[in-house]
C-alpha cells in the first residue's frame, strides 16, 4: 500500500488524534462529550428530539446503498475529518473482507456501492471492488480527496474512473484557495483543481454525458451551510470563470461533531454553541430522507453500521449478526436504527446525507 511519507503522496503532515494520544481517538469518549452536552429549552437528547415524529424510534425504510470504508489510510490531514485519517493511519481493508462484500452485493438488490476512506483509492482492492461491482451492473461512486489523482502510483486512476463509468463524489470546501486550504492543508487546493482539470477532460462534468463528478461543500467555521442551489451556482460561475473548469452537482454537508471536528470545537470552546445551534435547527421534514434509513456503512473489518458517523463512533447496527459475512438484505430491512446526539448535525436546518440537503 503504497503510504509515501516523504512525497509528494503526503499532501498534510498533520498528526491524527489517535497518533497523538488525544481523548478523542475513543468513540466512547466522543459519546461521553456529546452526551453531556447541555441543549436549550426541554430537549436533553437526539431521542428526545424525534419522539412524537417517528413512533418506536427511526428504522429503515429499505437497503439501496451498501457504503464501504476501505480504511483510514489517506494522504492528508483534515481539519474538519470524521475518520481521523491520515497518512499515520494502517487500518485497511483485506482480500478477504473485500470478498465479503462482494459476495454480498451479489446476494441482494442493492443498486449501489459507495466507496469511500481515508482516501479509499490508496487501498490495494479499490480497483478490484470497482471491477466486481461494474460488472454486476452496479453504480459505483468514489468519494475522492482530489489530490490522490495526482500522487505518483495513481495517476492512472482518473482513466480507470472514467473507463467504468463511476460517479466521482470530490471534496471541495470552498472555490477560494485560502477557506479550502484551511481545512485540508497549504496547496491542496491548487492539485485540487488540477486534478478536475483532468477529469474533465475525460468527459467527467459534461452535462451532454454520462460522467458525474460532483463536488462536497462543508463550511469553515461552525455555520449551517447555505442553500445549496444558490451555492453551486455560484461554484459553476466562480468555478469556470476562474479556472475553467465544470462538475455536475454540489453537495452541500454539515460538519459532523465528532473526531477531529469536535476537537476543533472543543479547543476553541465553541461546542455547546455549536451544539445548541443544530438542536435549534432540528428540521423533522429530514427525517424520512436520513442516508441510515436507506443505506448501511460497511468498515474495513467488515462490521456493519447504520451509517459512516455511526462507524467512526463504533455503534454497529442492532442485531445478533453485525458482520458483512453473516448478513442478508432481510436481515437489514426494517432494522432499527441507532442514534446518538451527533445525528443532529443530519436533522439541522435543510438537512445532511452523503448526497447532500436533504428537506
Amino acid at each position: 500500500m503504497p503510504v509515501a511519507m516523504g512525497s509528494s503522496v503526503v499532501e498534510m503532515i498533520l498528526k491524527t488524534l489517535q497518533r497523538t494520544g488525544n481523548e478523542l481517538s475513543s468513540p466512547v469518549y466522543q459519546l461521553k462529550v456529546l452526551g453531556d452536552c447541555k441543549f436549550v429549552g426541554n430537549i436533553s437528547s437526539f431521542e428526545e428530539s424525534i419522539r412524537g415524529h417517528v413512533v418506536g424510534g427511526l428504522r429503515s425504510l429499505g437497503l439501496t446503498t451498501l457504503q464501504i470504508n476501505l480504511g483510514k489510510v489517506c494522504n492528508q490531514t483534515c481539519s474538519h475529518c470524521h475518520v481521523d485519517a491520515g497518512p499515520d493511519r494502517r487500518e485497511s481493508m483485506t482480500r478477504n473482507t473485500a470478498e465479503d462484500v462482494v459476495s454480498f452485493l451479489r446476494r441482494s438488490n442493492v443498486q449501489t456501492l459507495d466507496i469511500t476512506g481515508g482516501a479509499p483509492e490508496m487501498n490495494p482492492n479499490f480497483v478490484w471492488l470497482v471491477q466486481q461491482a461494474t460488472a454486476m451492473g452496479l453504480k459505483v461512486i468514489d468519494r475522492c480527496n482530489l489530490t490522490i489523482l495526482l500522487a505518483p502510483g495513481f495517476t492512472h486512476l482518473p482513466d480507470f474512473l472514467a473507463q467504468h463509468g463511476v460517479e466521482v463524489v470530490a471534496s471541495l470546501p470552498c472555490y477560494l484557495e485560502d477557506n479550502c486550504d484551511a481545512q485540508r492543508g497549504s496547496g491542496v487546493f491548487t492539485k485540487s483543481i488540477q486534478a478536475i482539470r483532468r477529469l474533465n477532460e475525460l468527459g467527467y462534468g459534461d452535462e451532454a454525458g454520462d460522467l458525474l463528478l460532483n463536488l462536497v461543500y462543508n463550511p469553515v467555521g461552525t455555520g449551517l451551510p447555505p442553500n445549496q442551489k444558490e451555492l453551486e451556482q455560484a461554484y459553476r460561475d466562480q468555478l469556470w470563470d476562474r479556472y475553467g473548469i465544470r462538475f455536475n452537482h454540489l453537495y452541500t454537508i454539515t460538519n459532523m461533531p465528532i473526531s477531529r471536528y469536535l476537537d476543533d470545537l472543543l479547543r476553541r470552546g465553541e461546542l455547546e454553541k455549536y451544539m445548541e445551534k443544530l438542536v435549534r435547527h432540528f428540521n423533522p421534514q429530514t427525517l424520512d430522507g436520513l442516508m441510515c434509513r436507506t443505506l448501511v456503512s460497511v468498515d474495513w473489518q467488515g462490521n456493519v453500521f447504520d451509517c459512516d458517523f455511526n462507524q467512526m463512533l463504533d455503534m454497529p447496527i442492532v442485531g445478533p449478526q453485525t458482520h458483512i459475512s453473516k448478513l442478508t438484505e432481510a436481515d437489514l430491512a426494517n432494522r432499527l436504527v441507532k442514534t446518538a446526539n451527533h445525528c443532529f448535525g443530519c436533522t439541522a436546518g435543510s438537512g445532511s446525507s452523503c448526497t447532500g440537503t436533504i428537506d
